[in-house]
């Protein structure tokens, strides 16, 4: 689970670690740990989580400080405490329930989507989207006199929820207020507001993800991540000049998936 591991700085007296104090840093170790805890709910911290989520909205600088505290606390940089972890997929079911009831689907399409939506959109892409970033993050972006260090695989992934989170909100909650009424209407109004909940969507996505790359010291030219805003406000006003609804396109996307 750790997203750097330095041998230098793990080392005591002669260099080397001890038997023990290995064990104990390896990521084998540490992920067993983890999911030991997913099912120990009296050992997670939940009002931590979820002022998490309530600061990945209004200052996710704050939690990567939180980030920064337990890599000197705990000699780790990614959560240990799977409490965040729970309080998103409650989310995400209780989103997708309510979007299958706003788009009328039945009690065992409501299902379907659930399942889809779980183990597809949010496990299966975000573990691709972490291993990608994984991936680029330590092929391309470590410096060169930091190449004892190297971002883990866990805390990409945890990179990939706090970014998730905010995305999620917004198109699978507030958006879920002006579907019938605004966004599917088939007026510049609609697919304006539906287009614009995309914008801020996506775009808290990539920049909440800058953030969590750009908070690990040895890293460099972290700033790349931010050039996906340039494709993004040009397919929003493309979307807006040909008329295209985003949020038209995956409802008929969810009710496709449940036939």
């Amino acid at each position: 689970m750790l997203p750097s591991t330095s041998v230098n700085s793990l080392a005591q007296g002669n260099g080397a670690l001890n038997p023990r104090d290995a064990a104990r840093h390896t990521a084998g170790a540490k992920r067993y740990k983890y999911l030991r805890r997913l099912f120990r709910f009296r050992q997670m911290d939940f009002e931590f989580a979820a002022w998490q989520m309530l600061y990945l909205f209004t200052s996710p600088q704050r939690v990567y400080r939180n980030f920064h505290y337990r890599k000197q606390t705990k000699d780790q940089w990614a959560r240990d405490d799977p409490a965040f972890l729970v309080l998103l997929s409650i989310w995400l079911c209780v989103s997708t329930i309510g979007f299958g009831f706003v788009l009328d689907m039945g009690f065992f399409e409501t299902i379907k989507l659930l399942l889809w939506v779980v183990f597809i959109d949010c496990v299966g892409v975000g573990l691709l989207i972490s291993t990608l970033m994984w991936f680029i993050s330590n092929k391309y972006l470590v410096k060169r006199q930091s190449r004892d260090y190297d971002v883990e695989w866990g805390y990409a992934f945890d990179v990939h929820l706090n970014a998730f989170y905010p995305l999620l909100v917004i198109l699978h909650f507030i958006q879920l207020f002006f579907i019938n009424h605004v966004i599917l209407t088939d007026t510049f109004i609609g697919y304006l507001v539906g287009n614009t909940l995309w914008l801020v969507a996506v775009g808290y996505y990539i920049y909440v993800t800058f953030l969590g790359y750009s908070a690990l010291p040895f890293l460099k030219n972290t700033v790349i991540l931010l050039y996906p805003f340039a494709p993004l406000i040009l397919l929003y006003a493309l979307s807006l000049a040909l008329g295209w609804n985003f949020t038209h396109t995956l409802c008929s996307f969810y009710k496709y998936r449940v036939k």
